[in-house]
C-alpha cells in the first residue's frame, strides 16, 4: 500500500519564517538561513513520523487564479509574502529536493486545488494520503479518507476536530462556509448569519441546496439566506476545492528516496 505525504509548503514555510522575523528583526540573510534550517529539521521530523512511500511539496503560484477572476475581492487585504522570502523560495525548494522531495508549482493554480487533485484518485482507495497543513479548508476532503496533520499544534484535523470546532459533518463544511463566509479570504457569506445560525440551519435542512429550496414561512433566517442566494452560491463555489487539474505526472514519479547522508 502506498502512503503519499503532501506538504502544504507555504503553509509550513510562512509559519517558520514568521518566527525568524522575531528572532532576527534586522538581518534578512539570517532570517532566510534560519528559515531554511528550521524547515529542513521540521521536514525531517515529519518524514520520520510519517514513513511515506511517496512525497511531494506543493507551492502556491504568484499568478492570480480562477477565484480572483471570478471574484475580484478574493483575498483582498491579506498580508502578502515578504519579497525576501519570495526571492528565497528557490533556495528552499532546493533544500527540499536535497531531502528527496520534489516541488509542485503551478503558474495558474492555487496549492489548495492542486492538493485536492492529488488526493482525489488516492484517498478512499487502499492507499494512504497524509497532508501536512494547518489550513482547515482541507477538512472538506476528510470523507475521502485524507488524513490532515497540524504539525505545529501536534494534532489531527479529523472528523472529531470538525465536530468539536464546527458542530457539523465534514461534508457540510462547504455549505457552512458559504453561509458564514471566510474572513481570511475576504469571502462574504450571508450578512447576519454566524456560526451558530449556520449550524442550526444545516442541522435542520442538511444542505444549502435544501435550505434554498425550503418554504421560508415565518423563519426569518431562512428568508435571509434565500434573499442572499447569489452571495452564498458564489461563496460556495469559491470555497469548494477543485480536484480536476491536469498535473502531467503520476504517483510513480513521487516515490520517496531518502537523501544519502553525507
Amino acid at each position: 500500500m502506498a502512503h503519499l505525504l503532501i506538504l502544504d509548503a507555504l503553509n509550513l514555510i510562512r509559519r517558520i519564517y514568521s518566527v525568524q522575523t522575531k528572532q532576527y528583526p534586522d538581518d534578512a540573510v539570517a532570517r532566510l538561513i534560519a528559515t531554511d534550517m528550521t524547515m529542513q529539521r521540521a521536514v525531517s521530523t515529519i518524514l520520520q513520523e510519517s514513513s511515506p512511500t511517496h512525497v511531494i511539496a506543493v507551492f502556491d503560484s504568484d499568478a492570480p487564479g480562477w477565484r480572483k477572476a471570478r471574484y475580484t475581492a478574493y483575498k483582498e487585504g491579506r498580508i502578502v509574502m515578504p519579497d525576501e522570502l519570495r526571492k528565497g523560495l528557490n533556495q528552499l525548494q532546493d533544500s527540499l529536493f536535497k531531502q528527496g522531495i520534489d516541488s509542485l508549482v503551478s503558474e495558474t493554480d492555487e496549492a489548495d486545488d492542486l492538493i485536492a487533485t492529488l488526493v482525489k484518485p488516492l484517498a478512499g482507495s487502499q492507499h494512504q494520503v497524509t497532508l501536512i497543513s494547518t489550513d482547515k479548508g482541507f477538512c472538506q476532503l476528510l470523507d475521502s479518507g485524507l488524513q490532515i496533520r497540524d504539525y505545529f499544534n501536534k494534532r489531527w484535523l479529523d472528523h472529531d476536530f470538525v465536530k468539536q470546532q464546527y458542530g457539523i459533518r465534514p461534508s457540510q463544511l462547504v455549505d457552512f462556509w458559504a453561509l458564514t463566509g471566510i474572513s481570511g479570504m475576504n469571502i462574504k457569506g450571508v450578512p447576519g448569519v454566524g456560526e451558530k445560525t449556520a449550524q442550526q440551519l444545516l442541522a435542520e435542512f442538511g444542505s444549502l441546496v435544501q435550505l434554498l429550496q425550503a418554504e421560508a414561512e415565518d423563519n426569518k433566517k431562512v428568508k435571509l439566506v434565500q434573499q442572499h442566494r447569489d452571495d452564498c452560491l458564489l461563496a460556495q463555489e469559491l470555497v469548494r476545492l477543485k480536484d480536476d487539474i491536469p498535473l502531467g505526472f503520476n504517483l510513480r514519479d513521487l516515490r520517496y528516496q531518502p537523501a544519502e547522508q553525507t
